[in-house]
């Protein structure tokens, strides 16, 4: 077991709604699309495939997609969508889960990589893709970048979104890179509900080392999923590393 958190039944049957945004076309689409292009006529394997919101999609492309997902009650509302039989779903943590078989893609999205809160499952998260892939596959990551330039000096807490129903603000420990997230819905009754979830940062470089030590190598880098440049000023990346064939 990593030092992931174990999302359990209410977190589960509350995910899809509160990430609602997520399941836009305009923000799904691209996803899917980028990925369906790097598989090609290939299986695509999903870390931490969660309720199966990109799984499932990339599945209805045509793509063979089999998940590893630490949270039974998240398979379990996956399950609602599609079968075991089209979507095989393996319990287990996606720093050493192994499966059987190849895969000309493994991908981890919406910046779960930073689920594992040491360094050292993070580099066996990128290892354990290397094993999974065929020589020439590629390991696809989507991730933020540390809004660590928005600290004034001394300071440790950056808002990351005040509106009516939901605030949340982020808390940085720049020593051990771990990060805190504090979460305030109102629901409809007016009643404040409160959540928090912790995580270890990683930079972009940092990443490039990790996949270095898997033995992969950087083949592309970019802002989004519609490939936009990738920049100091950018907020997010894509990043892409292949296996040598």
């Amino acid at each position: 077991m990593t030092t992931s958190e174990v999302w359990g039944r209410q977190q589960a049957e509350r995910y899809d709604a509160n990430q609602a945004g997520m399941y836009a076309p305009e923000v799904l689409n691209p996803t899917v699309d980028f990925l369906a292009d790097l598989a090609g006529t290939g299986a695509a394997l999903e870390f931490a495939i969660g309720t199966g919101r990109v799984g499932v999609a990339l599945t209805g492309r045509g793509v063979p997609v089999t998940g590893i997902e630490l949270s039974g009650p998240m398979v379990a509302q996956l399950r609602q969508k599609v079968g075991e039989a089209e979507l095989p779903v393996i319990i287990g943590d996606m720093a050493t889960t192994t499966i059987d078989g190849e895969f000309a893609l493994v991908y981890l999205v919406f910046n779960t990589i930073s689920n594992l809160r040491t360094q050292a499952e993070q580099v066996e998260c990128f290892r354990n893709a290397a094993r999974h892939l065929s020589p020439g596959g590629r390991f696809v990551i989507e991730l933020w970048v540390p809004p660590i330039r928005r600290l004034a000096p001394g300071q440790q807490i950056v808002a990351m979104d005040v509106s009516d129903g939901h605030a949340s603000f982020d808390t940085y420990d720049l020593v051990t890179q771990q990060c805190i997230s504090h979460h305030y819905d109102r629901d409809a009754e007016g009643t404040i509900r409160y959540g928090s979830g912790g995580f270890r940062y990683v930079w972009p470089s940092e990443c490039d080392l990790m996949a270095m030590v898997a033995g992969l190598e950087l083949e592309s880098r970019y802002a989004d999923w519609r490939r936009s440049p990738f920049t100091s000023e950018s907020d997010s990346h894509v990043s892409v590393w292949r296996k040598p064939a």
